[in-house]
């Protein structure tokens, strides 16, 4: 008997075992997986990045239109873009997890996802900070601890890194422009925003009460900024775009300083791993708008 005994509980350990693993989302709400997820949908691209990085790229089942990075990303099935989900397509997938990010006109498609009944996790990152905490949190529901601990720490640090060298510099008073027709920028709820203060930066429209306001010409040359920032997508990095329009105000502070900058839009529109990059850069250039103080440049600086 206690040989059959024995045996049973060696069998018994040598099954693999596996608790729920709870986790609590950027809206504090707690998120249970009753295993390591398997099957994702990625309804964002800032999220399809966060779970690359924190080792569950292999897991994703299906992203939407824009997840274009890793590479490997553009692989994966579409399931719909920020408008519009496939439901039959999602159904089918049979996903064991959902990370959803909640924009304007997603209410009624995540009020669709939820009758599905499948763990849903909301990433919406509003500090910098947020993105390795997401990395970890993500990592525990994959089980994929073991690469998004220390991928998250090293992120961490770069991040204590760039606010330890730029965060107390002089403040630059700045502009940043998220779209030219309308005029779109963003308010001190975005995360840009964060980007900002890590460099020393100064949002002029901090206190407006949307996360994207539209705002007008005139609204900006009252508020006079420093530095006026853009975004731009790999095929027209070199094309000033919309920050051309302001070189028509000579007298504003960000034309006569020789401060309209472009950067990078996918490091900064999109709250994952890659925004801290998308910080540095923006750092730089405020570096480089404080040095303009001393010596203007006469050419034009991009």
């Amino acid at each position: 008997m206690k040989h059959v005994t024995t045996t049973l509980l060696a069998t018994l350990l040598a099954l693999p075992a596996h608790a729920a693993i709870t986790v609590r989302d950027d809206d504090g709400n707690a998120v249970t997986v009753a295993r390591p997820a398997q099957r994702i949908l990625a309804l964002a691209p800032h999220i399809t990045e966060l779970l690359f990085a924190a080792g569950g790229g292999d897991r994703i089942a299906g992203v939407v239109s824009y997840s274009d990075y890793p590479e490997a990303a553009k692989k994966i099935a579409q399931v719909g873009d920020n408008r519009q989900y496939d439901m039959e397509r999602i159904i089918a997938m049979k996903p064991d997890l959902i990370v959803i990010w909640m924009h304007g006109s997603a209410e009624r498609q995540i009020a669709m996802l939820r009758q599905l009944k499948v763990p849903i996790y909301h990433s919406d990152p509003k500090k910098l900070a947020d993105i390795p905490n997401n990395m970890e949190r993500l990592g525990q529901l994959m089980g994929t601890e073991k690469v998004a601990a220390p991928a998250a720490a090293q992120l961490r640090a770069k991040l204590a890194s760039l606010t330890a060298r730029y965060a107390q510099r002089p403040p630059v008073r700045l502009f940043y422009q998220v779209w030219d027709k309308p005029l779109y920028t963003i308010s001190g709820a975005s995360i840009i925003s964060d980007a900002m203060r890590v460099c020393g930066g100064q949002n002029v429209f901090a206190a407006m009460k949307i996360v994207a306001p539209v705002v007008t010409p005139e609204g900006v040359l009252q508020e006079n900024p420093e530095a006026i920032f853009a975004t731009s997508e790999k095929s027209d990095a070199d094309s000033e775009g919309g920050l051309a329009m302001w070189r028509a105000f000579p007298s504003l502070a960000a034309v006569r300083g020789n401060n309209l900058f472009r950067l990078n839009g996918d490091l900064l529109n999109r709250a994952g791993p890659r925004m801290v990059d998308g910080a540095a850069a923006l750092c730089e250039k405020l570096e480089l708008a404080r040095q303009h103080r001393a010596a203007p440049a006469v050419k034009a600086a991009k």
